[in-house]
């Protein structure tokens, strides 16, 4: 998994997609946070080629730190967020 941390302290949003070829889909989402300084994290996950590490991210998310989590293309939107420990539970 690829992983990028973006602003100061603790990300608190994890932008997650299927591919790096994906950023330029997802890189409008970094800078609106980045614009607000809200600290976040970008993933590479494929709901195709990772299934396991992508359910894996849905259930460390809250322990991670994140508060929301916006998936793009190639993960598949309710995968991270259907794990009981993920953000969206609380």
């Amino acid at each position: 998994m690829s992983e990028r941390v973006l602003g100061e302290g603790s990300a608190l949003v994890g932008i997650c997609m299927g591919s790096d070829s994906d950023w330029s889909t997802m890189q409008a989402a970094s800078e609106v946070l980045d614009e607000f300084s809200v600290p976040h994290r970008v993933d590479v996950l494929s709901a195709h080629r990772m299934p396991t590490e992508m359910l894996d991210y849905g259930k460390q998310a809250r322990s991670a730190g994140l508060r929301v989590i916006i998936a793009g293309p190639g993960v598949l939107p309710t995968c991270p967020a259907c794990s009981p420990r993920s953000p969206r539970s609380r």
